[in-house]
């Protein structure tokens, strides 16, 4: 085995882990004055789906899953890995086997010993069909060794390719060197789970009374859709760093009433609703936040057998896509700073750059007349109007933007039938291809491109409009193994555009008030990926 640090792919990977202390600093510089109350409440647009890493699939229930659970490395706020449950790693010579040194000093919340078996009993069970996991695929993204077979139940899963050499020590085995593969694990996905809790409870170990983590933070109440109460663990390897007591996380389905609420001082943390940026940031400088956010806004398009007939068009697609003003959008109705998107991938990730996509160079009225042409060509206009459904996930800035679509739709000849739903019916009603049109957002699980196209691949647990397109698989399959996988990606991109399987909106801005007294918060990372454990309250 060779250390990473003298492996040319690794090392900068490596080096920024190995430059992070073992035993992370307190994270508040010195002098400052620290106020009394270290308590943190904050705003969820939907309630928490499941407490399981290997279960959940929302950003928002990630937020809530790196208080309560640990993976081997973190991110720190500029987004660079720092040691979580892993203090280092090497990688060998082929750049497929990774050998991971764990801290002697973890543990879970009951006081029992954090160990490499763990983690292999974890990935094990994302990988499990048994276990039903959205996220399963996200194993065979990370090319781990027979993960595809595994989920596919040709292979048991004890031939997986992750093994405990030792209590200390985790290998990793993956097909296909990735130099990104390090920032893969601070997916929630890949969290260890402790395996005699969930033997004892089975599906009812999430509770509170039953959950046992070994993250900063343990679990005192879930009441789902209401909230989410965590206090301080005094068995977390940092706690004598860990500043914030409790953390509360309140559902509130309606943005504009969290802000309401944020405003009389219930919450420290609220995303903007749609428009208000301008004014709060002119009211509010040192609260209102604008920052670059590694997530995409799109209508994905059902294109599978249970689609319309009407969307196995390209020309409707494209006639769609092309009838939307995004300029309207986000000028008008957003206000917060996110740029329009005519491509999947967000133009902030790291070494990506969109490739040359036509029509986001036409102007709208190019765009439109386009689109009627196209629509005339498929049989619909005016007197014969395309009639599909768009459903969206209960958000007055998603119903504005569904309502505004709408109106751009019929100028061209299609009726939109806007359907709302709340977020588990929305999330199952894609998942169940029952859809013809959908809001749909992907936040990145790393800073790199593939977490985007990997998703409209075949093999992509998340591909719920069923886009299955050889040339585009195999483009993806290939920038694997290329040492530059850029024009891959813009290859792929090429694809999106000429097929028109989503129609882009834009690229998120992270929008949000946030309390002047909370310090730590990590606005220069992408991924917008934050640990309350990082966080703390100054003194007024």
């Amino acid at each position: 085995m060779t250390p990473v640090l003298k492996n040319s792919l690794a090392a900068s990977l490596f080096a920024l882990i190995a430059a992070s202390p073992a035993f992370a600093d307190n994270p508040v510089p010195e002098g400052t004055e620290l106020a009394e109350d270290q308590s943190y409440t904050y705003w969820l647009l939907d309630a928490i789906k499941s407490m399981d890493p290997q279960i959940n699939t929302d950003v928002e229930g990630s937020d809530v899953l790196r208080s309560l659970f640990e993976g081997l490395y973190n991110e720190n706020g500029t987004g660079e890995l720092v040691p979580g449950v892993a203090l280092e790693h090497t990688v060998s010579d082929d750049q497929k086997t990774y050998t991971f040194t764990l801290r002697d000093d973890a543990q879970w919340s009951n006081g029992d010993p954090v160990t490499a078996q763990d983690f292999v009993y974890s990935w094990k069970r994302l990988a499990d069909p048994a276990t039903a996991s959205e996220y399963a695929w996200y194993l065979e993204l990370m090319q781990i060794e027979n993960a595809a077979e595994i989920i596919a139940g040709d292979m048991s899963v004890d031939e997986l390719g992750v093994t405990a050499v030792d209590d200390r020590t985790l290998e990793v085995r993956i097909t296909t060197p990735l130099p990104y593969f390090p920032q893969m694990l601070v997916h929630a996905s890949t969290f260890p789970v402790h395996q005699a809790t969930i033997e004892e409870h089975g599906d009812n170990w999430t509770r509170a009374e039953n959950l046992v983590g070994n993250g900063a933070y343990v679990l005192d109440e879930h009441i789902l859709g209401e909230r989410v109460e965590m206090s301080k663990s005094d068995t977390y390897w940092d706690a004598e760093n860990v500043i914030f007591t409790d953390l509360t996380a309140l559902t509130i389905n309606d943005v504009n009433q969290g802000l309401t609420r944020y405003l009389a001082g219930e919450l420290d943390r609220v995303d903007i609703p749609a428009g208000q940026y301008p004014r709060l940031e002119e009211e509010y400088p040192e609260q209102a936040n604008s920052v670059p956010y590694n997530c995409s806004y799109i209508y994905m398009l059902n294109v599978g057998e249970s689609g319309p007939e009407e969307l196995k068009d390209v020309n409707v697609r494209k006639a769609l896509s092309y009838a939307i003003d995004r300029d309207i959008i986000v000028e008008r109705i957003l206000q917060g700073g996110q740029p329009p998107s005519y491509n999947w991938t967000h133009t902030a990730v790291a070494g990506f750059e969109r490739p040359e996509i036509e029509y986001a160079n036409w102007t709208q009225e190019e765009r439109i007349e386009k689109a009627k042409e196209l629509l005339a060509e498929a049989g619909y206009g005016p007197d014969n109007p395309l009639e599909l459904t768009l459903q969206y996930n209960t958000s007055e800035d998603h119903k504005k933007i569904a309502v505004a679509a709408q109106q751009m739709l019929r100028q061209i000849g299609v009726n939109i039938t806007l359907a709302n739903y709340e977020w588990k019916v929305h999330t199952d009603r894609m998942q169940n291809q029952e859809f013809d049109m959908a809001r749909y957002a992907w936040c990145g699980d790393y800073n790199e491109a593939s977490t985007y196209l990997d998703l409209l691949a075949s093999y992509s647990g998340h591909n719920n409009g069923e886009f299955f397109n050889d040339e585009y698989d195999q483009v993806m399959k290939e920038s694997k193994t290329a040492e530059d996988p850029l024009p891959m990606y813009q290859q792929a991109e090429t694809i999106l555009a000429e097929e028109m399987p989503i129609i882009p909106i834009y690229h998120y801005a992270k929008v949000f008030m946030l309390n002047e007294d909370i310090k730590g918060w990590p606005l220069e990372n992408v991924n917008q990926t934050w640990y309350a454990k990082d966080l703390y309250r100054v003194a007024e």
